[in-house]
């Protein structure tokens, strides 16, 4: 290899870094306009995830479109020709990745602004598949033109392409597990079954959607553990969803009670108390004598709450709060078990003899 070729190469290497430079710069300038010069702007930050494959992808162009000037030696022209290849499939497969992925998380950005919590966290949903998606497939046409690049794969196509059928049989049947939790995946997310953020009870536990994947599910529970579940689970099982439609919820606390106690004073007691605390959404409520026992009545307080969590600590305040009121302003109220002879009434023995 020649001092020429060497001398050509560098500067055909600085030239290429230079271009890829100026232009990220230009990229970048003309994104911080777009955004309105904000520093903290989402969408400039989803912009600065691609300049590092836009380097590469115009500097690998660069160098292979500059290589024959360079005038390498025969026995080298071909590797490095074949590596700039390379690096230019990578590159632009690694961009492609990366432009999806600005496509996609800009629209949602832009979207949520304008769409209620439920729409947006059904875009949330629809848009991480459709990503993922996105990026499997450029990734698998990327590895498949870069095989292609090498003599010896592009010379097995032939034979490769006539066995892909019994192939994709067998595959098929050794992936079927796998590839039902991919379609159930895909059918979950873009039949709004359940989103991100949606508050779920799957399999007795109750708990939030925290990711969704073609595969796999996870749903956080109360006490911060995480469930791993499989998407055809969804797909198949019946399960709840308390915010599909609307976050809404009503909260039931049961109490046990005396016969003798006063439910208009402790109904009078509960509307005081809703009135009080945020947690009501001064939608609905209702105090009720629902059954009665020989010891005792059951009385269920009623009450709406924004959303699932709010109703929970709802349901527990309203409980605390009303046995406190019994318990000091009425506790004749609470549930006693009966030892003494009530009044005009027969014990036992009497009742014997």
């Amino acid at each position: 290899m020649g001092l020429g070729s060497i001398v050509r190469m560098l500067a055909i290497t600085a030239g290429a870094a230079g271009a890829a430079f100026v232009l990220n710069r230009a990229a970048e300038s003309v994104a911080r306009r777009l955004s309105g010069r904000r520093p903290g702007s989402p969408v400039l930050a989803l912009l600065r995830t691609c300049r590092r494959p836009l380097q590469l992808a115009i500097g690998a162009t660069l160098l292979l479109l500059g290589e024959p000037w360079a005038a390498l030696p025969l026995r080298m022209r071909g590797g490095v020709r074949h590596l700039l290849l390379l690096c230019t499939i990578f590159g632009g497969a690694w961009l492609a990745a990366r432009l999806v992925a600005l496509v996609i998380d800009t629209s949602l950005l832009l979207s949520a602004r304008r769409q209620d919590l439920g729409r947006a966290r059904r875009a949330r949903t629809q848009a991480g598949m459709l990503r993922r998606i996105c990026q499997a497939a450029i990734a698998v046409i990327a590895l498949g033109a870069m095989l292609m690049t090498f003599p010896a794969v592009r010379s097995l196509g032939t034979s490769l392409l006539a066995s892909a059928g019994l192939v994709g049989v067998v595959a098929g049947v050794a992936a079927q597990s796998t590839l039902g939790n991919l379609f159930a995946g895909v059918q979950m997310a873009f039949g709004d079954m359940v989103r991100i953020g949606d508050t779920v009870v799957v399999a007795g536990e109750w708990g939030t959607v925290e990711e969704i994947t073609l595969t796999y599910v996870v749903v956080a529970t109360w006490d911060q553990r995480r469930i791993v579940m499989p998407v055809s689970y969804f797909a198949g099982r019946p399960f709840e969803n308390w915010s599909r439609n609307d976050t809404r919820i009503t909260g039931t606390a049961t109490l046990h009670v005396d016969h003798s106690t006063p439910v208009e004073e402790l109904r009078r007691e509960f509307d005081t108390l809703l009135a009080k605390t945020e947690l009501w959404d001064g939608e609905g409520k209702a105090l009720q004598v629902v059954d009665t026992t020989p010891t005792t009545m059951v009385v269920r307080a009623l009450m709406t709450a924004r959303d699932a969590g709010d109703a929970f600590e709802l349901r527990c305040l309203v409980r605390e709060r009303l046995i406190a009121y019994l318990r000091e302003e009425h506790p004749q109220a609470l549930p006693r078990l009966a030892v003494t002879r009530a009044p005009g009434g027969e014990t036992p023995e009497s009742m014997a003899s």
